[in-house]
């Protein structure tokens, strides 16, 4: 059993009101693995009302350099609780243990570590100059400024991951918080209200609510006029219901949404079927949003891709779903309302007319979980819902496509536009087609563009903002032009 995950109100970690939890419930088992604090809307107040008052009445957003400082100390203490982090993920997440050491707590880590490294560059203060304007002279100055209550909501496909992006960037740039986590995975949140506890982190500065109503707490801080700003990693449905309730308090947001991303494999890639093979969807079991579960191939090599797949599914068929194995990175996917939700779009994949090459059934012999082959459908025409909407579970399709410009329409011809990958053996000409993608992220001939110091997001209804790097520091800042007459 996994600790209570509690909330943290005020520089105090406790229960909700009243002592209501609700049940943290294990992908691997289907089982209970801990108990949650249910926060009720009177906790969600008392933490907007922390957030408020550390802001407004403390000197908080201006000492800067006492910030890094506890932001490292914080960093710190989440490398000393690497292990217990990757319990967390495993169980509650439900993370294989390849996928929990790496992207889950290793990249969180990393990204906390980026974030410090990338806040001496902001520039809190330009001097513009001199200039005469109406007659007479002004010396000008630029200066930046924390922006002021800060909600974070956060997903749960990698929670701990996006939560430090989120805390720590705003943390740094000076705002005070209120975190709200998935209900799928609160421990990811609570965890870290009780590390800042330990850290130091001045009272009301930092909060956590947890609770198993995925929208009242969500949409209080979303509409109160206490909050300032809301940042968001989810669903773009969702998003599009925070930019709508955040609109009477003109409430500055920015969203990281959903994505569809096309692989684009052209047809003088050297490794060819190599590549196509390593392009099987199954890290953390495709509930990914950068993850590219759209596979573009050239059509004179379309036969050669799907011969290449079909190997690639078949070697992997007993390499997933082991709890114990350290090489695994595919467990079962987040609930049984995920289950279902993906495995809907395999029947509607088939009745599209898609032809499924792998997979497509849910595996009760893997135990009680939540757990369904890595699945890959072919003859995939981009029109079809397969191929347009965000499926988020373990399920790859395949387009042919004639020619370059043809692999950009098809890749572009998407709601979405947060990743790409393109892979060439002319880079130039893989240069060529990743400028035209309309996407925040593209990776040409295997280029991590994902990183703690690269900014992170998406065009079109991927989002709005970005996230990471100085960029990601900076979302939370507003600027402010003062002029002094000369």
């Amino acid at each position: 059993m996994l600790p209570e995950a509690k909330l943290y109100i005020d520089g105090v970690l406790r229960s909700a009101a009243g002592g209501k939890t609700y049940d943290n419930i294990g992908p691997w088992t289907g089982q209970v693995v801990g108990k949650a604090a249910d926060a009720s809307p009177e906790d969600v107040n008392a933490a907007i009302a922390a957030a408020r008052r550390a802001f407004d009445e403390t000197d908080w957003s201006t000492r800067h350099s006492y910030r890094h400082e506890l932001m490292t100390r914080y960093r710190d203490l989440l490398v000393a609780n690497r292990d217990k982090l990757v319990e967390i993920v495993r169980h509650e997440v439900g993370s294989a243990l390849g996928a929990a050491h790496s992207a889950q707590v290793a990249g969180a880590l990393e990204g906390a570590t980026g974030l410090i490294e990338a806040f001496p560059s902001i520039e809190w203060q330009e001097d513009r100059g001199r200039r005469r304007q109406y007659g007479f002279d002004s010396d000008r100055l630029v200066v930046r400024e924390s922006m002021g209550v800060a909600g974070a909501i956060t997903p749960w496909n990698v929670p701990l991951y996006v939560n430090i992006g989120k805390v720590v960037a705003g943390l740094l740039a000076g705002c005070t918080m209120v975190l709200k986590p998935a209900p799928d995975t609160p421990l990811s949140g609570s965890i870290m209200g009780e590390l800042a506890m330990e850290a130091g982190v001045p009272k009301g500065v930092f909060n956590v609510i947890t609770s198993s109503d995925p929208t009242t707490a969500g949409e209080m801080l979303v509409t109160d006029p206490r909050v300032d700003l809301i940042t968001f990693t989810g669903s773009t449905g969702v998003g599009k219901r925070i930019m709508e309730k955040g609109g009477p308090t003109l409430k500055r947001l920015f969203l990281e949404l959903g994505g569809k991303s096309a692989n684009i494999i052209l047809d003088d890639a050297p490794d060819f079927a190599a590549r196509v093979m390593r392009s099987i969807v199954s890290f953390h079991a495709g509930q990914g949003c950068a993850i590219a579960t759209r596979l573009l191939v050239p059509r004179s090599r379309y036969a050669e891709a799907v011969g290449a797949l079909e190997k690639a599914y078949a070697g992997f068929a007993t390499k997933w779903g082991d709890f114990n194995d350290p090489t695994c990175v595919m467990g079962p996917v987040i609930s049984k309302r995920q289950l279902d939700r993906v495995m809907s779009y395999v029947e509607l994949g088939k009745r599209e007319g898609a032809r499924l090459l792998a997979g497509g059934n849910t595996r009760t012999d893997k135990g009680g979980g939540f757990f369904m082959e890595p699945t890959c459908f072919v003859d995939v025409n981009n029109k079809m819902r397969i191929a347009q909407e965000e499926i988020f579970g373990p399920v790859l399709v395949v387009i042919p496509f004639e020619n370059d410009d043809d692999a950009v329409r098809i890749a572009n011809d998407s709601e979405y536009g947060l990743c790409g990958v393109v892979a060439s053996g002319d880079k130039e000409r893989a240069m060529r087609v990743a400028r035209r993608l309309r996407t925040g992220s593209v990776s040409v001939n295997g280029g991590m563009c994902i990183a703690p110091d690269l900014p992170f997001g998406g065009y079109k209804r991927s989002g709005i903002g970005r996230e990471w790097g100085r960029e990601g520091i900076e979302e939370f800042l507003e600027t402010k032009a003062i002029a002094i007459g000369a």
